[in-house]
């Protein structure tokens, strides 16, 4: 019997809630920085009384976040493309993706760097320090992106598909590469698909200079060249969410591993860590056996979250929710305008001496309730939500509203 495709069953509203959900977990890795020992050397503000078990707020949802996003974002891309024909996927991909990056990234840097003076003011009795370190040169190689370097990388990605898929157009007339690439695709999309696809990564890892393994893959947020583990993992990402949607019925066997999936992220997750512990360790990464089993756990494991919870998203999230599409809408906003925000709300905490454990939640809840309502009064129905989501402003009515996210 003949199963029909996934998109004719609704499965992609669960796809559709996972993207947003990957968004929103950068807000709540950046909020858990200030509280993370030894924050004081890499991040705007730190807490008086930090705490190791808050790591875990950083450490499990950045292990994957970024891979799982690259994945879906090449997932959701190829659709785009066929839906949308290559001249209006250019049109749309520029607007949605370059204007935001163009636009967006002179104001977050701006309000970065008045937090940044507003944090050493507090730290220095009220005035600027004499002497404040060299700020970027905005050259290729020191380029500060903010945390909007993953536009930037999602337009390469965009870029270097469209180029491949062109070539491959050009001389594959029969269509034999094509058929062959699908079937090697099928063959990783196994159980060892985990295992398969961190291969690269892991490679990249180890032989990286000065990796702090702590912290995951390098983040391309410093410089116009991005690192080669973030090209060989997140461009690994994005080609794999692009082919899997040439082979759509490969989400079924995702869906039917999610468990598996999940179990074996736990595993790894509980290897490092059992390596590295819940603090952040500042020293590189040394090439040894123990950090050969630490990099392959780490990539195993950044894999097996993003495929296990691609699998229980299609598996139990895959009818339509208003609220689940609405967090999904709002998620792409809440990321571009969260992080100064979020810095901000920290370093008004050095001013206390709470507890990190009232601390953390009060910065994440302020910073999601304030971002959720300037997404609804400021952006959702408004050409500035237009622009991000890609839908027509929504009427004035809360019915035909409804209608337009069930549409």
């Amino acid at each position: 019997m003949q199963t029909a495709p996934l998109s004719s069953l609704e499965r992609l509203h669960g796809l559709d809630a996972l993207r947003g959900i990957a968004l929103i977990l950068g807000v709540v890795v950046h909020a858990s920085m200030a509280f993370l020992p030894g924050a004081q050397y890499f991040w705007v503000a730190h807490d008086t009384q930090p705490e190791a078990v808050l790591g875990l707020a950083f450490y499990v949802p950045h292990m994957f976040r970024m891979l799982l996003f690259f994945l879906l974002a090449g997932f959701f891309g190829r659709m785009a493309l066929h839906r949308l024909g290559l001249r209006g996927f250019i049109v749309d991909r520029a607007r949605r993706i370059g204007l935001p990056l163009a636009g967006g990234w002179w104001m977050s840097l701006t309000a970065i760097v008045l937090v940044l003076a507003w944090g050493a003011m507090l730290a220095n009795g009220g005035s600027l320090p004499k002497e404040t370190p060299p700020g970027p040169t905005f050259m290729p190689d020191d380029f500060p992106l903010t945390h909007l370097w993953f536009l930037y990388v999602l337009l390469l990605c965009y870029g270097g598909a469209l180029l491949v898929r062109g070539a491959v157009i050009l001389v594959d007339r029969s269509q034999k590469l094509r058929a062959m690439i699908d079937r090697i695709v099928r063959m990783v999309m196994t159980p060892f698909a985990p295992v398969l696809l961190a291969v690269p990564l892991a490679a990249s890892l180890f032989f990286q200079a000065k990796w702090y393994a702590w912290f995951g893959i390098p983040t391309p947020d410093q410089s116009l060249y991005p690192n080669l583990p973030a090209l060989v993992g997140f461009g690994s990402a994005f080609t794999i969410g692009w082919l899997l949607h040439r082979q759509q019925d490969l989400l079924r066997a995702l869906e039917g591993r999610w468990l598996f999936n999940l179990a074996l992220a736990i595993a790894c997750t509980a290897s490092c860590l059992s390596l590295s512990g819940l603090s952040p360790l500042l020293l590189p990464a040394k090439q040894d056996a123990q950090y050969l089993a630490y990099t392959m756990s780490y990539t195993i494991g950044g894999w097996s979250w993003s495929l296990g919870l691609i699998g229980l998203c299609l598996r139990f999230l895959s009818g339509f929710s208003p609220a689940r599409r609405y967090l999904a809408d709002a998620s792409y906003w809440i990321y571009l305008a969260h992080l100064p925000l979020v810095m901000a709300l920290q370093v008004a905490m050095t001013q206390v001496e709470w507890s990190a454990f009232v601390e953390f939640p009060l910065v994440l809840a302020a910073s999601m309730a304030l971002l959720l309502a300037s997404y609804h009064w400021l952006v959702r129905g408004r050409w500035l939500g237009n622009l991000l989501n890609g839908r027509k402003p929504a009427k004035a009515t809360a019915h035909t509203a409804l209608a337009a996210n069930a549409s």
